[in-house]
């Protein structure tokens, strides 16, 4: 099965908008050469930076995907502080992170609120990048397979077949986001076929089409034995993807 992988860079609460507009250019330098129908390339910066990145994209006729690292489930409504999907896609924001293990351990999001938001994401006409991963004492009582599993199953609840389309899963074991370590490429490509084969029993027939993310401190170093196993289609990377060089070389890795 073809899946054109993904990689993603989620800037989390870094960059201003106008460092964001250089960060854009810039990697659009660096990736001046890239196949855009080989590798697909995201950029997720903090909500204050979409639309400067949206003109720039729009203006300098770039390639990249805009993305979003969070929304609300709702499409309006008093939620002070928070975005809508509504708002987002008139962005033209294509992808949108839902269930990243920073949101569910310092604000609480649980697999239920996940799947709304993962639903109004697709409902609006955009992609979720659903995030799943266990943590350091889940792994080492051996329950990774489990946790993911019922991230899994909470988290894609409320999806209906032809959300399935669009979606992808992002692994992302939690004790190796911004800490320098990472699963082991075999560690990384067992999670993902479990998580490939969740899918597909929880909707018949979509597993082999799904794309499936590995994230956890990807860094051009580790990124093409990572990208190389054959349930992984792409990364969702942090840190190195504010550096256009670095960010670069994970891309040109997933070819």
């Amino acid at each position: 099965m073809s899946r054109t992988p993904l990689v993603s860079g989620n800037w989390k609460m870094h960059l201003n908008h106008l460092e964001a507009i250089q960060v854009c250019q810039k990697l659009s330098y660096e990736l001046a050469r890239h196949r855009y129908d080989r590798v697909e390339v995201s950029l997720h910066p903090p909500f204050v930076d979409l639309r400067s990145c949206q003109t720039v994209i729009d203006a300098d006729r770039l390639e990249f995907k805009l993305g979003a690292q969070n929304c609300h489930d709702q499409s309006h409504g008093a939620f002070t502080g928070e975005v809508s999907p509504a708002m987002l896609a008139k962005l033209d924001v294509s992808y949108v992170i839902v269930g990243h293990s920073e949101r569910r351990a310092l604000f609480g999001e649980t697999d239920e609120f996940v799947a709304a938001k993962a639903a109004a994401v697709a409902k609006a006409g955009m992609a979720p990048i659903v995030c799943v991963g266990e943590t350091l004492d889940d792994r080492e009582a051996g329950r990774a397979a489990e946790v993911v599993t019922t991230q899994l199953q909470g988290s894609l609840a409320k999806l209906t077949r032809a959300h399935f389309e669009t979606l992808v899963v992002a692994y992302e074991p939690v004790w190796a986001i911004g800490t320098g370590r990472n699963a082991s490429p075999q560690d990384a490509q067992d999670m993902c076929a479990t998580v490939r084969q969740v899918v597909d029993d929880i909707r018949r027939g979509t597993g082999q089409h799904l794309r499936i993310q590995y994230g956890g401190s990807v860094k051009p170093a580790n990124a093409q034995e990572l990208l190389a196993q054959p349930d992984i289609d792409g990364a969702l990377v942090g840190g190195a993807s504010l550096d256009p060089t670095q960010f670069a070389r994970i891309v040109q890795a997933a070819l």
